[in-house]
């Protein structure tokens, strides 16, 4: 039997890979972990872009968090346009707390500054990628952009979601479809 998301066409708990076709610069060769896609658009955040004006020590300065264990080298990433200044940890199962929402692949969603204390103190979770703001659509949009070859879904792995090589992650995430990033055109075809 298929799952709920095979048959729904819905991306919760996928990537969006951006294609050369993607105009704006923002999302310009950009892998995005889809956090929720339902019949009310789809929210997302952007897993290979740092932040460059802020650091986590910096940040959990204004938060009045004393950092432990080194935690403050944490990266910041640019998780998407809207509500920039709101921050968002996608991490690993091991962790669970009151505000987390966890997908059905099994990684997690935490908005509370409850979980950059537990990190900042070492007792967060064993993988986490922190964001400022998130990449949203709204009803129909992303399916619509889908259609005009902007995007390609990708199953999403650990390793894409969570490793700190940046730079290689977009061509990695469209190598996992087989797909070689030199032979792809920002135009689209017409027989």
């Amino acid at each position: 039997m298929k799952s709920d998301r095979a048959t729904s066409g819905y991306l919760s708990g996928q990537l969006l890979v951006a294609m050369p076709a993607m105009t704006d610069p923002r999302f310009e060769r950009t892998v995005i972990y889809i956090c929720v896609h339902n019949e009310d658009g789809a929210m997302g955040l952007v897993v290979n872009r740092l932040m460059d004006s802020l650091t986590f020590g910096e940040l959990l300065d204004q938060l009045d968090i004393t950092a432990k264990n080194q935690a403050d080298d944490m990266r910041i990433h640019f998780g998407g346009p809207v509500e920039s200044g709101r921050g968002f940890v996608l991490h690993s199962s091991d962790y669970a707390k009151e505000g987390t929402i966890t997908m059905e692949n099994g990684v997690g969603l935490t908005a509370t500054i409850d979980i950059l204390r537990d990190i900042a103190e070492g007792d967060g979770p064993r993988e986490s990628m922190l964001a400022l703001g998130y990449a949203g659509w709204g009803p129909g949009q992303l399916d619509n952009e889908i259609q005009q070859n902007v995007w390609l879904n990708v199953p999403a792995d650990d390793d894409l979601v969570f490793d700190t090589d940046l730079e290689t992650k977009w061509r990695r995430s469209l190598a996992k479809l087989g797909i070689d990033v030199t032979l792809l055109s920002g135009q689209a075809g017409h027989a």
